[in-house]
């Protein structure tokens, strides 16, 4: 919802970081490692290492920004990068939840994680191939004057909000089922939206 407002600020703040001896590493290699620390973050939550887990994902979040501004600022920028931040993203928001529920052990968060992953699942086809219609049309990213590579339409939940909620989930682990269905009707809202305004637009 807010994702679009918080991207410039967002690039202010994480520029003095690339200017170091950080442009010396490819962003690829910083997309990788950002997964890497979110998987690692599902591990840490699935064996109950909550404190642990809360402070890999905050560094996951970090390095997941870090790639794109570094990528910009170094004139690395690719579709291949762009497609590997996006595939390892989704890796990481199955991973956390899953070790939540793992270590919860309880038949209401297993429900609680299917019906949220489901939403994911939904929502993912609600706005992905919405995206690359958007790109053929020439009504995309680059159209728009935004810093993606691919436009991602507007909805409840994106990353800010996602960033929010998974941050709940680590840090309220015994309130997990409301806050799994919390958030799975937010992204079911998200799709619906993205579904309207598809209808009207096409």
């Amino acid at each position: 919802m807010i994702d679009k407002v918080l991207r410039e600020p967002k690039e202010t703040l994480l520029t003095p970081l690339v200017r170091g001896p950080l442009r010396r590493i490819h962003p690829t290699a910083v997309t990788v490692a950002a997964a890497l620390v979110g998987i690692a973050a599902g591990v840490a939550a699935w064996q109950a290492a909550y404190v642990l887990a809360l402070g890999l994902w905050v560094a996951n979040r970090l390095l997941d920004g870090l790639d794109g501004t570094l990528a910009r600022m170094t004139g690395q920028q690719s579709d291949l990068g762009a497609y590997l931040d996006i595939v390892l993203d989704h890796v990481v928001y199955v991973a956390v939840p899953l070790g939540l529920a793992l270590a919860s052990g309880t038949s209401s968060a297993y429900l609680a994680l299917a019906a949220l992953l489901a939403s994911f699942y939904i929502n993912g086809a609600s706005w992905m191939y919405l995206a690359a219609l958007l790109e053929k049309r020439n009504t995309g990213a680059a159209a728009r004057g935004e810093l993606t590579t691919v436009t991602m339409p507007s909805g409840l939940i994106e990353g800010a909000e996602t960033v929010v909620l998974f941050t709940l989930f680590v840090l309220f682990p015994g309130a997990l089922v409301p806050l799994f269905g919390l958030m799975t009707v937010l992204v079911f809202v998200t799709a619906a939206q993205r579904v309207v305004w598809a209808t009207r637009q096409l």
